[in-house]
C-alpha cells in the first residue's frame, strides 16, 4: 500500500469533502481516503504506486484538480 497526501484547493466545505470520499472511495485501487476542507487536502491509500493517475484523474472529472 502507498499513502500519498494531495493537495487540492478547491475543497471549500463539508460537500466537497463528502463528494471527494465518495467518488475515491468507489475506486477498486483505493483503501482509504480522507478529504479535509480547512487544510485542502485529501490522504489517499491505495495498492500501486501506477495507480496515482487514475486518482488524480479522478479528481480531476469531479472538479477538483490536484495542485502540483
Amino acid at each position: 500500500m502507498v499513502t500519498k497526501v494531495l493537495n487540492v484547493p478547491r475543497i471549500s466545505c463539508e460537500h466537497c469533502v463528502a463528494t471527494i470520499e465518495r467518488a475515491l472511495g468507489e475506486m477498486d485501487e483505493v483503501q482509504e481516503v480522507t478529504a479535509d476542507a480547512k487544510t485542502k487536502l485529501v490522504s489517499v491509500t491505495y495498492r500501486e504506486p501506477e495507480n496515482l493517475q487514475a486518482i488524480t484523474d479522478t479528481l480531476k472529472d469531479i472538479g477538483y484538480p490536484v495542485k502540483e
